[in-house]
């Protein structure tokens, strides 16, 4: 049976806030399956493009990255294609080279991440920042499991009162 890890974080403050939901699995179990499903099944205004570090230099594990939210306009695109793809790419390597993700899993195993990208957002910098931070968070608490269930039980009655948009 085919590992699936899920792993979220929300950072950050702003036009420029990060939440990041992500998959991690083998590449022949179901994670790898969506992974080449989303590569090859684009939608207008919601595009999956490989995390690189920078042209020519694939994140691994290989990684996708999706919008959330409906692209609509260049310059959204462009921190979708710019800050928030060179952000994932990096917190994918330095998992790697921080041993979250073990370094002989890396050829195996395969992310899915999404990213919001609010339509008014510009700064670049805290756009890689924040994005760079939030998927690290997830991809260790994928790998650890967190948040444990006992967490879930103990902060359900007061997690409306802090999420940023409820």
């Amino acid at each position: 049976m085919s590992r699936v890890l899920i792993g979220e974080s929300l950072i950050g403050e702003g036009n420029e806030i990060a939440h990041i939901d992500l998959l991690i699995g083998e590449k022949d179990g179901p994670v790898g399956a969506a992974f080449c499903n989303a590569l090859v099944n684009q939608n207008a205004g919601h595009t999956a493009l490989l995390a690189v570090l920078a042209p020519n230099l694939l994140a691994k594990p290989a990684t996708i990255i999706q919008n959330k939210v409906t692209i609509k306009g260049a310059d959204q695109a462009l921190l979708m294609f710019g800050p928030a793809q060179a952000a994932v790419g990096k917190a994918v390597a330095d998992c790697v080279a921080d041993n979250i993700i073990p370094k002989s899993e890396a050829e195996n195993l395969v992310c899915i991440v999404s990213i919001f990208i609010h339509w008014d957002a510009k700064d670049k910098d805290k756009i890689f920042k924040f994005n760079h931070q939030a998927t690290k968070e997830a991809i260790a608490r994928a790998m650890k499991s967190e948040p444990t269930i006992e967490e879930v039980l103990k902060g359900k009655e007061s997690a409306r009162e802090k999420h940023p948009y409820a």
